[in-house]
């Protein structure tokens, strides 16, 4: 018995003196869960009407982010960022049509890492906005089949609509879950993982959900969870005092479907059915990721895998007059992070200010991988150990030509054009207006804290900003 506990002990020293822990020393399986266009609308941070309670036990489990941040409010940018680890710059992650492979060919993308690595990586449904996107970084990608187009319409009527230019905002079918592409990638991931935890090897397994993206599409039992009593209409006109042209733009994304306008504010009735979609398509969603934790838990794999989810950016439900994404507005660049990862620390906040290039390191670090040198992103796995570590104190999001910098006490925003000359700018106190309603920068009292943000803005918004990239040079 002294022998075995001898033993016990100098293997402890030896880990300890070679700075690795038993903890450190594993390779864990990864689940990246990835929603589409999903704020923090969520109970885990706070909202009481919505039901999300898979989502909420995942939160349970491991470390939710109160403050995290995405690098661009729109798919493909912020997806090639984050899968990257490298911040937007002057000319690249800019657009929906924001390509990996063409606008940043050098860098290592996190599935190749896993990949080079040992892993097994498979990508199911959408993770990189384009399918074919760095597909050669997947031993397996796979998106459900179309019954007519993307957009999943199940209703004949708004088939036909499809079909012949454009359906609508929404869709309340009485249909089983796996009747809806998300349905499906549940299914697929859930057989997934029963193969993977037959294999030898560790995996890294991407489940990518496209609701609650437009349009509104959700099996009927997951809009009866709700009333329409539950949402209120939004203003109408409710664009922040002083805010400059920059800052807005008319929806576009959402006035391409039947019935939308094409100009002018949405109606209230319309502005009630949207959020009321909204959150269905969040139940739904949420339906689909328990059936795969259940899974988890199921297959022995809860012990040794890693869980963890994000939303690719924010979502505007009519604040300001604005629907959808593509702003620099708290809305749609605040977005939801839960990492669930064995050992470390369960059921708790952090409170610090973290964004999507982190997510690249903290995954490497968490399953000893090495952490490439050109990721720029921070390792989060100090905060699952101790979610109230003192952290990094500000976080940059770009969208177009506005560059934003948020701290804990502000938001600070610059529009520059191609001479690098400022355009225009907007300053909010997220201390006592966290909803953005009073644009303070010709307020003479905050010039200091104006100068001081747009300084470190510019020092810290990356330093191959001005580089061009792949894309430019070819066009």
């Amino acid at each position: 018995m002294k022998s075995i506990r001898l033993y016990i002990l100098i293997v402890l020293i030896v880990l300890l003196l070679s700075g690795c822990t038993p903890k450190q020393g594993k390779q864990f399986n990864v689940l990246m869960i990835a929603v589409d266009d999903l704020r923090p609308e969520l109970g885990c941070y706070g909202n009481t009407i919505v039901k999300s309670p898979n989502i909420d036990q995942l939160a349970n489990m491991g470390v939710l982010f109160e403050n995290s941040y995405c690098n661009s409010p729109v798919s493909g940018a912020s997806r090639a960022s984050l899968l990257t680890g490298s911040r937007p710059t002057k000319n690249r992650f800019i657009h929906y049509y924001t390509r990996a492979d063409i606008e940043i060919p050098e860098a290592i993308c996190l599935s190749q890492h896993f990949k080079n690595n040992g892993y097994t990586t498979v990508s199911n449904g959408k993770v990189f906005h384009h399918f074919d996107d760095r597909s050669e970084s997947w031993d397996e990608n796979w998106r459900p089949k179309t019954n007519a187009t993307w957009r999943d319409y199940h209703i004949d009527k708004n088939v036909s609509l499809e079909l012949s230019g454009g359906g609508p905002p929404f869709e309340i079918a009485d249909v089983h879950d796996t009747i809806y592409h998300d349905g499906k990638l549940a299914e697929k991931t859930i057989s997934d993982l029963k193969k993977l935890k037959a294999q030898n090897k560790p995996f890294f397994l991407a489940a990518g959900f496209v609701k609650p993206h437009l349009p509104f599409n959700a099996p009927k039992k997951y809009w009866d969870m709700y009333s329409s009593s539950d949402f209120k209409p939004t203003k109408r006109a409710f664009w922040p005092l002083n805010a400059p042209k920059e800052a807005f733009h008319n929806s576009g994304e959402l006035r391409a479907y039947h019935g939308v306008p094409e100009k002018d504010f949405i109606s209230d009735s319309t502005s009630v059915q949207l959020q009321h979609g909204y959150y269905a398509c969040i139940s739904y969603i949420d339906a689909q990721i328990g059936k795969i934790l259940e899974a988890i838990e199921d297959l022995g794999l809860a012990n040794n895998t890693i869980v963890m989810l994000w939303g690719d950016h924010g979502w505007n439900l009519g604040e300001h007059g604005l629907w959808c994404k593509h702003c620099n507005f708290n809305t749609s660049l605040k977005a939801p992070l839960i990492i669930k990862a064995p050992g470390y620390a369960e059921g708790k906040l952090s409170p610090a200010l973290t964004e999507f290039i982190d997510i690249f390191p903290t995954l490497s670090e968490l399953c000893n991988l090495g952490i490439p040198e050109s990721i720029e992103g921070k390792s989060l796995v100090p905060l699952l150990e101790n979610p109230e570590e003192e952290w990094t104190d500000y976080v940059i999001c770009k969208y177009h030509d506005g560059l934003t910098i948020k701290t804990s006490e502000y938001a600070y925003t610059e529009w520059r054009d191609y001479k690098d000359s400022l355009i225009s700018a907007m300053l909010f106190d997220h201390v006592n207006d966290i909803n953005e309603t009073n644009n303070l920068i010709n307020d003479s009292e905050f010039k200091k804290t104006r100068e001081n943000l747009s300084k470190k803005l510019h020092e810290n918004k990356g330093d191959n900003y001005y580089k061009k990239n792949a894309l430019t040079t070819n066009q």
